[in-house]
């Protein structure tokens, strides 16, 4: 992961030492469809870990890094690129003319036949370490587990509903610039056909934790069901934002999920009673630092990272034989508001990094209303709901700040579908801080239909409709 020293938040410091997690302790009841878990393969965590074992030993061979702009880097595009190509895959290498360090190796990209060309689902690590070690856990861990899950789906050759594109990306470390240069050089055209981007970054820490990013959104669902139907209770990857190469994808527009397991930040207490560790130490001690080398790996993390790969690509993209029609990821274009205005319209000047309220997540939001003067304003959004979603909702993240008192309803927020009201909140709903919310949608599956978030206020005394990641879900 790249390194960025003007995130509020992160410790810098590195403590020297490596350890294990121990197993989750027993957590709720599986989140996870039990039938689409079974069908998704197990990802054998030994053959992960015999790819960390080969490029250990590229970096060994090539001054003890795999930094973009060294053999070690080229070294290792040539293993992974070895390896797809004997299990059937076409593999281009893509040489990044723009915007990257000199000399910087290229971009690695696979897609796997099969399914519907116009729904790819795409699935990346970034290959290159930095200059000061091997970089096993950074990100041989995220390069080795991706590859594996190639394979694996080469080997049982399923029936694809959707298209599965791979990417290992060169020069990371160095301002996420593989990443960068590739979604750039592609038309908007191919950029739409990009339904969702996953990304794995350090998915071994050895005092980690359970991160998703985005972990409220669409696209994160499956991510985020497998790992709740291990009981681990997995939290925002905060620490990582805008700092690994989903980054690349959201400034399009793009939906973007992934796991981690943390780097330099440090482990809350919380954190360690929930999932073992020691709390106040990094959760990866030898995070861009020489000791960052086969010993430096969680391989119970590593294993549940693998898995959980495995069972989104199964959920977004195989024919399982058990529905999967209502494929909900990306449904939402920019429902956390990170990426701009775009689709949005209405009263798009209520989008935005605001000052004096608070985001549910990362930085920006829709502050809806909140003037203290009689005015309506609104945000809305042309959604397609899959066919198959016989259970479809449509969730959002809401926190109403008031200065009215009483139980009379001055001013209002509304959600509609097309011209149907299917919500109304006003400023008797308020409180400390964000609640999720949900309206039904069953009724339009298979159909286009205008979404709208609306706020109107009475003449006096403010009310803010504080709107965040906004998402089309099943069930």
């Amino acid at each position: 992961m790249k390194r960025r020293f003007a995130v509020a938040g992160l410790s810098l410091a590195v403590v020297l030492g490596c350890g294990t997690l121990p197993a989750a302790a027993a957590g709720p009841a599986p989140a996870a469809d039990t039938a689409a878990v079974a069908a998704a393969p197990d990802v054998d965590v030994t053959k992960v870990r015999a790819h960390l074992s080969e490029l250990s030993a590229i970096a060994g061979r090539n001054g003890g890094n795999r930094r973009s702009t060294t053999q070690g880097y080229r070294d290792s595009v040539a293993y992974v690129k070895g390896r797809l190509q004997a299990a059937g895959y076409t593999v281009t290498e893509q040489p990044c003319t723009s915007g990257c360090t000199s000399g910087a190796g290229p971009n690695l990209i696979a897609e796997w036949p099969g399914g519907d060309a116009t729904n790819v689902y795409m699935f990346g690590a970034h290959l290159d370490g930095v200059s000061a070690g091997p970089g096993m856990n950074d990100n041989g861990s995220g390069s080795a587990a991706l590859l594996e899950n190639a394979l694996t789906l080469a080997q049982q050759n399923p029936t694809m509903r959707n298209r599965v594109r791979f990417a290992w990306w060169t020069d990371e470390e160095q301002g996420l610039n593989g990443s960068d240069f590739y979604v750039r050089s592609l038309s908007s055209t191919e950029r739409a056909k990009i339904k969702a981007y996953y990304n794995f970054d350090m998915v071994a820490s050895t005092n980690g934790g359970y991160f998703v990013n985005h972990i409220t959104s669409s696209a994160a669902a499956p991510m985020k069901a497998y790992w709740d139907s291990l009981g681990l209770q997995p939290e925002e990857n905060t620490e990582g934002a805008g700092r690994s190469d989903d980054y690349s994808f959201e400034q399009y527009s793009i939906p973007t999920s992934g796991y981690a397991m943390g780097a330099s930040a440090r482990k809350t207490s919380a954190q360690a009673a929930k999932w073992g560790g020691t709390a106040g130490r990094a959760y990866d001690p030898c995070y861009h630092s020489s000791c960052d080398t086969l010993t430096n790996i969680n391989t119970t993390g590593l294993d549940r990272a693998s898995d959980g790969i495995a069972y989104t690509i199964w959920q977004r993209a195989v024919d399982t034989g058990t529905g999967g029609g209502c494929d909900t990821a990306g449904a939402v274009a920019n429902g956390g508001f990170e990426s701009g205005t775009s689709p949005w319209t209405g009263t798009t000047g209520a989008i935005g990094a605001h000052t004096g309220q608070s985001p549910h997540s990362g930085s920006r939001f829709a502050w809806l209303a909140g003037n203290g003067t009689t005015s309506t304003e609104s945000i809305s959004q042309t959604v397609t709901v899959p066919a198959g979603c016989s259970r479809a909702s449509l969730a959002y993240w809401l926190h109403i700040d008031t200065d009215e008192s009483g139980s009379t309803a001055y001013d209002r927020f509304t959600v509609r579908a097309g011209g149907t009201t299917l919500a109304t909140l006003s400023n008797v709903n308020a409180g400390s801080g964000y609640v999720q919310r949900s309206v039904g949608l069953s009724a339009y599956a298979g159909q286009t239909v205008t979404l709208t978030f609306a706020a109107s206020e009475d003449r006096s005394l403010q009310t803010s409709f504080l709107l965040d990641d906004v998402a089309l879900q099943s069930g």
